[in-house]
């Protein structure tokens, strides 16, 4: 039997209140997908279940990416009709991992949800892998462990930088800023590429 990885995406589909359209982000979706789908068995789901919103600037921006243009065409049931994230909650031991998708929308509601807290939990103490992309860590910044400290406290992590949201005039529109949250979360561990945009991975806890 395949193993079984668990992806999330947001359910908030505007930018703050300036009624502007976010969502998740295509390639943040597309590429992890292609990359896991021939080896494992992947859920989709969302705070709401039903339709997950796709922001439409990760559309134009990706039209030069095969993979992403491909999976928009071919994969839209995948995110037209995703399962509710409550229906997952004391399954973690059925999966391998579970995995934020980046995106604007992860900041307004995966942040605080309290079904998403309760679920990284579970994964967190049944030793699955906890990962996410982009804005995908804001899905983990307010996450307390049953001890009460953060989950993420004392670990590295990194995320959409202060300066990368300063470069795309965002800063203001966002309930809270990511980098600072998770610098916060973890004690100061919050890593970013030397340069805006660059790739810069982080595994915790021993990998």
């Amino acid at each position: 039997m395949a193993p079984k990885v668990l992806f999330v995406l947001t359910s908030h589909d505007k930018m703050g209140n300036t009624g502007k359209p976010t969502g998740w982000y295509l390639p943040e979706f597309a590429h992890p997908y292609e990359v896991l789908a021939p080896h494992t068995s992947i859920s989709i789901a969302i705070p709401l279940g039903g339709a997950a919103p796709l922001d439409p600037s990760s559309v134009e921006a990706s039209s030069s990416d095969a993979v992403s243009v491909k999976f928009l065409k071919d994969r839209e049931s995948l995110w037209k009709n995703t399962e509710k994230l409550s229906s997952f909650l004391g399954r973690a031991g059925e999966f391998e991992a579970i995995f934020f998708v980046g995106g604007h929308g992860p900041m307004f509601d995966l942040a605080t949800d309290p079904t998403s807290h309760t679920l990284i939990n579970e994964f967190y103490t049944n030793n699955k892998i906890i990962s996410a992309v982009c804005h995908g860590p804001a899905a983990l910044t307010h996450v307390k462990l049953p001890s009460g400290g953060f989950l993420l406290d004392g670990q590295p992590v990194t995320g959409f930088s202060n300066a990368e949201e300063d470069a795309v005039g965002l800063s203001a529109v966002m309930p809270f800023s990511l980098e600072d949250k998770l610098n916060e979360a973890t004690g100061g561990k919050f890593e970013k590429a030397k340069e805006d945009w660059g790739p810069h991975v982080v595994v915790a806890r021993g990998g």
